[in-house]
């Protein structure tokens, strides 16, 4: 079929007819792109190609698309990139007299990477640069320089000059080639060379499109410090000040994407003078300002209309109704917070005021910056900071609580009370989320360490909630006496603790909690050493020293952990503890034959973790050439091979709950992709003429596997998580194509949460989002500022679907299913449950929980129809338990029952989508948000009890 394919292709190339040669170009790339075409075929393809580019008789139409087969072929047979180059070197199209052909050649041969074959002669590139008469010509001109291998100095006089271009886009491709320059390592030793691109681009500081003031911003914050450098050393810091002032100019402009690049930039200038930095942060004209004027009156005037336009920039950044820039001006704000003692006090009101933004994003950058501050020891809380700040611990993000303590680990409180607040807050913060439990143990014991004399205070204070209780007996169950006992034992560790004994009893205490304790302190200490710190302490009938505690318990210090506080960014190499305790005289109380049972068990269910591991990564590589498929209209081809892998998955099997979450995971996203792969036929392909009602149909299922997927999978790695949100941002853009079948704001604003959520997680990472994703930001932008929606904007959705290409994706961690069973038991037809109509009835359940955590939502929903769907809420809290797998019994009410001999009802599980705000849901005592079933519904059978 192959070859019959090629030999038809082929002869209608050498034939004249421009359509009949389209079409087998359009074939040509199917075999181009499918990995299993033969080396014969390519190379008979190659040939074809290459002797069609030198005919030079083809129109313009068929020249673009040899040369775009020519690329694909590079980057699909790359052992040919270099054939394929010189081919297109050889043709006389780099030399013709059409300035588009000349283009389209050039910028195949900068997409083909390779930088020992692609160069061109300068002179030709500025010849072709200034004699384009087409906007498009010249912007891939400029965005294609670099990768030609042009010379520096001409590349540099032919952006600047571009930047007087009468078109925006080439002014912009302009600046961003001079910005590429200066990020690629340039030296430019001429200064007048560095000052005529800096003062150019202040010029475009002003310009009247947007997207150039962007540009002109970047560039004015990436060559502002090569001339700041370039300067005397006297007038660095004069200069310093002026780059700085400068940009502060941009933070009230009117675009929101130049506000956010002004900010972005204004923490890229590190040196800048305190008065000014003052200035920033207050909306007057300070005194000390005016004082450095004394020029005159003229000289007054020109200093108010200077010092008006950056007064106040940091205010209003924080108070801009756009979360973007917020967030933008609290990461500025965090460079310059550490650098003066006065400018850290100030700017301290204005970040505790960021901590209740609705944004959660702003939320959390806020509390990186007060971290940040915390680090470099500029942060002093003071009692009116104490509210907004405890209110962090109690968060409903998981990452603004986990920030929020990693401050309180390196705080310095300067009284009892601050200190009392904030264990106090700590023990909320524990109380209402237990499974934050090891790291407050771990904040406690920091702070009691830092504040030893404090801490022995509180401990004396709730020493009566720690004694025995109940005929002797602690009780080991409280996590509030648990954190209490940790804040104790690290007191007799601080350098400042003077005078306050802590009593010997509570290390006592401590041992019979080794196991809680020294998994949240696992990080310093590890658990030999503190057991027999613990023992030590606990036979000392006076307190240990300072220096004698040091000695028995030498945990890693705080400023190690946070890589030394006077540079973050430098590696520390201090190690971790050994992990044992040499001179510990604690004998282990399991016998060598249980360890070595152990051991082997342990040894045994990771070497079965890695085999499943393997045979799932090879299965998901699988994937990757089964969608190839799709993109060349082979889309039964591709879902007989995703068959194939469901039946290859189904024959691995898993002996641990681990490896099964590996092989659900895996299965769910074999079904997701065979979902897309239909729905791409639909909408991409237009082959299928079904009704809009299938369709919908194959939406409806794609979006329900895609929740299951994000919501019942945990552990995944940020590349992981960042590759399940790429695949909804898809399934939403393929909705948008689409919009006589869906509600497009509805769509728009699910893709605007999943992106907010995505730049969440790139800030916290080195993770660098798709080409798709940053995209299909840029697109939601352009279609909320458009006033014409969605219709006006399905050709950047169109594109952005078209070039969308499916990543290579594999596992790397440990992914846990989260998944329930439920039992009615002794319930079928024949032993149905009793029930009195009109009254409610309790229907016993056996409920086994799998990774479900106690922040978890579950519900469940017993359904009689469609229409009618009674809802109970499983509080964990109270039905206990905190394992990886719970277990237990529970009478589920039914209030509906109906006027009938019998019926039935079928019950199931579900669990509330946390972070799917846009599908609020209204349901009566029900869930607000969208639920995803845990297990499948359980029919149960009731029959009406009749009196006799």
């Amino acid at each position: 079929m192959e070859h019959q394919l090629l030999h038809t292709c082929l002869k209608s190339l050498n034939e004249n007819n421009t359509t009949l040669s389209l079409q087998a170009l359009a074939s040509l790339r199917s075999l181009i792109i499918n990995p299993n075409t033969s080396d014969s075929a390519i190379y008979s393809i190659l040939e074809t190609l290459t002797r069609s580019l030198q005919l030079g008789t083809n129109s313009l139409t068929t020249h673009h698309h040899i040369l775009k087969l020519l690329t694909d072929l590079a980057s699909h047979r790359t052992h040919l990139s270099s054939q394929i180059l010189s081919s297109i070197h050889s043709s006389s199209l780099l030399f013709t007299e059409s300035i588009q052909i000349a283009t389209e050649s050039l910028t195949s041969l900068a997409s083909i990477a390779n930088s020992d074959h692609n160069k061109i002669d300068d002179h030709l590139f500025m010849s072709l640069c200034f004699a384009a008469t087409s906007t498009s010509a010249r912007l891939r001109l400029l965005r294609n320089g670099e990768r030609l291998g042009i010379g520096m100095h001409v590349l540099f006089t032919v952006f600047l000059g571009f930047t007087k271009d009468p078109y925006p886009y080439v002014r912009k491709a302009s600046l961003d080639g001079l910005l590429g320059l200066c990020k690629s390592g340039n030296v430019f030793e001429d200064i007048s060379v560095i000052e005529g691109c800096y003062f150019r681009a202040v010029e475009l500081l002003q310009d009247n499109e947007h997207s150039v003031r962007s540009a002109a911003i970047r560039v004015v914050s990436e060559w502002g410090p090569m001339l700041i450098a370039a300067k005397e050393e006297n007038d660095k810091i004069d200069w310093s000040n002026q780059v700085f002032v400068q940009l502060c100019s941009m933070v009230r402009d009117m675009s929101v994407e130049v506000r956010v690049e002004a900010f972005n930039a204004l923490g890229k200038i590190k040196l800048v003078s305190e008065d000014i930095l003052l200035q920033t942060i207050s909306k007057k004209v300070l005194a000390i300002m005016k004082e450095k004027n004394s020029h005159g009156q003229c000289a007054a005037e020109r200093f108010e209309i200077l010092a008006s336009s950056y007064a106040g920039a940091f205010v209003h950044g924080l108070e801009d109704e756009f979360h973007e820039v917020r967030k933008s001006a609290c990461n500025s704000l965090r460079i310059h917070a550490i650098l003066y003692a006065e400018f850290a006090r100030q700017s301290l009101s204005l970040l505790m005021d960021m901590l209740n933004d609705d944004s959660m994003a702003v939320r959390l950058e806020a509390l990186e910056t007060l971290h940040h501050m915390a680090t470099f020891e500029c942060l002093h809380v003071q009692e009116i900071h104490m509210h907004m700040f405890l209110g962090s611990l109690l968060d409903n993000c998981d990452l603004i609580r986990s920030i929020a303590r990693k401050i309180f680990k390196l705080v310095k409180l300067s009284d009892l009370k601050l200190f009392r607040s904030s264990i106090h807050g700590l023990l909320q913060n524990l109380e209402r989320f237990t499974k934050d439990e090891a790291d407050v143990f771990s904040v406690l014991f920091f702070m009691g360490r830092s504040h030893g004399n404090f801490a022995a205070h509180v401990v004396k204070e709730v020493s009566q909630e720690i004694e025995p209780v109940l005929e002797g007996k602690l009780v080991l169950d409280s996590a509030r006496v648990a954190a209490f006992l940790v804040l104790a034992i690290s007191a007799p560790l601080s350098q400042n603790q003077n005078g306050q004994n802590i009593p010997p009893q509570l290390f006592s205490y401590a041992v019979t909690l080794l196991g809680r304790i020294s998994s949240a302190l696992r990080e310093v200490v590890d658990q030999a050493t503190l057991l027999a710190y613990l023992s030590q302490c606990s036979r000392s009938s006076n307190r240990c020293t300072e220096v004698e505690s040091s000695s028995l318990l030498p945990v890693v210090d705080d400023a190690v952990l946070t890589h030394s506080r006077k540079d973050v960014n430098s590696p520390v190499g201090v190690p971790m503890l050994q992990t044992g305790n040499e001179t510990s005289k604690v004998q282990p109380v399991i016998s060598c034959e249980l360890e070595d049972l152990a051991t082997s068990i342990v040894e045994c269910q990771a070497d079965e973790l890695d085999e499943v591991m393997k045979s799932v990564n090879l299965i998901l590589a699988r994937v990757r050439d089964a969608w190839l498929l799709v993109q060349s209209r082979c889309t039964n081809v591709a879902v007989r091979a995703l068959r194939d892998c469901k039946r290859e998955l189904a024959m691995l099997t898993s002996a641990s709950l681990e490896s099964a979450g590996i092989l659900a995971f895996t299965l769910q996203y074999l079904q997701v992709m065979k979902l897309f792969a239909k729905i791409w036929e639909h909408v991409v392909w237009k082959i299928r003429s079904d009704e809009t009602g299938g369709l919908e149909y194959l939406f409806g299922k794609l979006d329900m596997r895609l929740r299951e997927l994000r919501y019942r999978y945990i552990g995944f790695s940020k590349e992981e998580e960042l590759y399940v949100l790429e695949l909804i941002v898809v399934a939403c853009l393929l909705r948008l194509l689409k919009v006589e079948i869906c509600c497009s704001p509805t769509t728009m604003k699910k893709l605007s949460a999943i992106i907010s959520h995505i730049e969440i997680l790139n800030d916290k990472g080195t993770i660098e989002p798709s080409n798709i994703l940053m995209d299909a930001k840029k697109t939601v932008h352009e279609i909320e500022s458009s006033k014409a929606g969605i219709s006006c904007s399905l050709f950047l959705i169109t594109n952005l679907v078209d070039f969308f290409t499916l990543k290579q994706f594999s596992l790397c961690s440990r992914v846990r299913h989260i998944n329930a069973e439920l039992d009615v038991p002794g319930n079928d037809s024949e032993n149905p449950l009793p029930f009195v109509s009109g009254l409610p009835v309790a229907i016993p359940l056996d409920i086994t929980l799998y990774n479900v955590g106690s922040e978890n939502r579950l519900w469940l929903t017993i359904r009689m129809s469609q229409e009618s769907t009674q809802f109970v809420f499983l509080d964990l809290n109270i039905l206990g338990g905190c394992n990886e797998v719970r277990k237990f019994t529970f009478m589920a009410p039914f209030y509906r029952t109906p006027k009938a001999c019998s019926f039935s009802s079928w019950i199931s599980i579900g669990m509330e989508c946390a972070l799917e705000d846009c599908h609020l849901v209204k349901h009566c005592g029900g869930p607000k948000r969208e639920l995803v079933h845990l297990c499948q519904e359980k029919e149960v059978h009731l029959c009406l009890v009749r009196r006799g």
